[in-house]
């Protein structure tokens, strides 16, 4: 990660709360200077008071990068903290839920080269995935820049439009949620066929991520190894019959659930 022109004009972190944390200690950990970067945050953690970074101090004239990490719910009363900064060269990238880069035009101007992100919470250990979709002031160049930043915490995409950033929500943004609910389900059902908790947790635990780690690495597709794991009139099969049913298994439910996320998200950007 290339953080030199980052480290020489500055960086300004608005909300410093789980996302924000994860994204400045992947940022520090690749080298950007602790000095380099003023946060604004008005409950900093002790674990940001002992990073050496600047902490609700006078913020530079024209710093190289503002990103917005605070809630939406809060975005009102943020944002104005950093208006005076925008309409200039310096690249704002948001990874608020459910704010809109119209929204941040109208109050940063609309000369302002914004970037709006999605990451998942996975970002907390650096394995999360981020979908990214600039203004029509970005360049590149500054695509490339929030890339970069971003990498920090995990994978990137790029959108083609910003409308899509509702099906990523919906997809990736609460997917992680999903797959804990699925956890949680399958120990349960291991513990209803005689498992002790412990057990069917940790056994439901390791297989989902296995699983995971298995799909990201492998070159078949998921539904090559599901085929794979089916041996005909099996175990497997005789679940999947379940799980596939057209009305009553994840098809389905997760075509729902993911409408339902997607719609909720265009709710939230008109509110």
């Amino acid at each position: 990660m290339d953080v030199s022109h980052v480290a020489e004009r500055g960086l300004v972190l608005l909300g410093c709360g789980k996302m924000g944390s994860a994204m400045l200690a992947g940022w520090l950990d690749h080298g950007l200077p602790a000095r380099s970067v003023w946060v604004i945050d008005p409950f900093p953690s002790d674990w940001l008071k002992s990073q050496g970074v600047r902490i609700n101090a006078a913020l530079p004239e024209a710093p190289a990068v503002v990103l917005v990490a605070v809630k939406p719910q809060m975005m009102g009363e943020a944002l104005p903290t950093i208006q005076a900064l925008g309409g200039g060269e310096t690249l704002f990238i948001s990874v608020a839920a459910g704010t809109s880069i119209d929204t941040f035009e109208q109050i940063l101007g609309g000369e302002t080269p914004i970037v709006r992100a999605m990451p998942n919470t996975p970002a907390a250990i650096r394995q999360g995935i981020t979908a990214l979709v600039g203004n029509s002031k970005t360049s590149d160049a500054d695509v490339a820049l929030a890339e970069n930043l971003l990498s920090a915490i995990g994978e990137t995409v790029r959108l083609e439009d910003e409308h899509q950033m509702d099906a990523v929500t919906g997809l990736s943004g609460s997917g992680p949620a999903y797959v804990f609910h699925l956890i949680e389900t399958l120990a349960a059902a291991g513990e209803a066929q005689g498992l002790s908790p412990d057990l069917a947790m940790r056994l439901a635990k390791s297989t989902v991520a296995g699983a995971g780690a298995l799909a990201m690495a492998a070159e078949e597709d998921p539904a090559q190894l599901r085929k794979n794991v089916t041996s005909p009139n099996g175990t497997t099969q005789a679940a999947l019959e379940v799980l596939m049913h057209t009305e009553e298994g994840f098809p389905n439910l997760l075509h729902r659930a993911v409408q339902a996320a997607t719609e909720r998200s265009k709710e939230l950007s008109r509110e």
